[in-house]
């Protein structure tokens, strides 16, 4: 017999196949480009553009004994370019994550196809809730925006922003941006795209809504809110993947899903539509950064009030078909008891010379015969 060869070719160069395997290598060579960018003093100024935060604005403070200066930022047509750089940042963080962790573990669980996809979302979301929450209740806590509420519409336009809240709503952009192309790159579904699509483009459009209309600590809040209840129902599900039988997660899940669209209401009712209506700073200006007029507000108020209710919908859709699901197994559960307990007497009186019809068993005659 002659010996085998390994048919293991390598993909065409540029062909699905081979972007797909190696597009974490390639997108690192596009970041890295920008990076080299930095060392040259002909590409330096454009290499800036993408890697560092943009529209700095230096502030003199007089608190304290001396005359101290703070940078603030706003925004522009120039976060483009560095969305884009850490949307690169996003990808390759995205599948170190995948490959040195959560394939690890796939490999060990064994999960089925269905499981395994869930598990690397939640998996991959998790992770991005945990930090985006950490992150983002830190700026919360440094600005004083959750001691006085007040802050989130007072002195609005919030034209001006610190460093950590800019860099935060650049990263944000960049990560959900990310999502798009990795669609492709984890070859998901047809059938689960619309549904990703969905949620990506909610999620970009409210924060990139919050940002350019200078209403940035209310986006902040929100963001942080529903990203702390969206962590507990990952975190859930993962626990869910290691054993069936916890399901508590789901049930404190429920609970603050329910909470988090009621706090959202109410502060967007009460930042929006009483502290911005009754601000003095009322009028269009695009110079200024001021949209505080009535056709802004009644549209931001309608989105949010939309989405909120949209998600609900899909939250009651999802506990009833749960409920549906457990309805059935513990209805199979009844049915296959009577009849293990049928089979079990059944055996029972075979063993004692008696068939399961009232007539003596093989056994039985044989013995009478002689």
């Amino acid at each position: 017999m002659g010996i085998k060869k390994k048919t293991t070719k390598n993909p065409p160069v540029l062909s699905h196949e081979f972007v797909i395997q190696n597009h974490a290598d390639i997108v690192s060579c596009v970041a890295m480009v920008f990076l080299l960018g930095l060392m040259f003093e002909v590409t330096s100024k454009a290499a800036v553009l993408f890697i560092t935060v943009q529209y700095n604005v230096t502030i003199s403070s007089n608190e304290g004994p001396e005359e101290t200066a703070v940078n603030h930022f706003h925004h522009g047509i120039k976060d483009l370019a560095t969305v884009f750089f850490y949307m690169l940042v996003a990808i390759i963080l995205h599948a170190i994550i995948q490959e040195y962790v959560l394939d690890k573990i796939n490999r060990k669980m064994h999960f089925s196809k269905t499981k395994h996809s869930k598990f690397n979302e939640s998996g991959q979301l998790g992770v991005f809730y945990l930090f985006s929450f950490g992150w983002g209740t830190s700026i919360l806590l440094h600005e004083h925006f959750l001691s006085n509420p007040v802050n989130l519409w007072e002195g609005y336009p919030h034209l001006l922003m610190p460093f950590q809240m800019k860099f935060f709503y650049i990263c944000q952009l960049g990560y959900w941006l990310h999502a798009l192309p990795e669609l492709y790159f984890q070859k998901t579904k047809k059938e689960d795209i619309p549904r990703q699509l969905v949620y990506i483009s909610l999620y970009l459009v409210h924060i990139a809504g919050a940002y350019v209309l200078n209403m940035n600590r209310l986006g902040l809040v929100l963001l942080v809110l529903h990203y702390f209840v969206e962590l507990i129902f990952h975190i859930s599900r993962l626990v869910y993947f290691s054993n069936e039988s916890r399901q508590t997660g789901f049930t404190l899940w429920a609970v603050l899903f329910v909470l988090g669209r009621l706090l959202t209401l109410s502060l967007s009712v009460l930042t929006v539509g009483f502290g911005l209506a009754t601000s003095e700073q009322q009028g269009f200006d695009l110079a200024a950064g001021n949209f505080n007029v009535l056709l802004v507000r009644i549209t931001v108020l309608a989105a949010i009030c939309l989405t909120q209710a949209f998600m609900m919908w899909k939250f009651i859709n999802f506990q009833l078909r749960r409920w549906r699901e457990q309805a059935q197994t513990q209805t199979l559960k009844k049915k296959q008891a009577p009849a293990k307990s049928k089979s079990k007497k059944d055996k029972t009186n075979g063993v004692n010379g008696v068939s399961s019809n009232g007539a003596d068993s093989p056994r039985v005659k044989k013995e009478k015969s002689s």
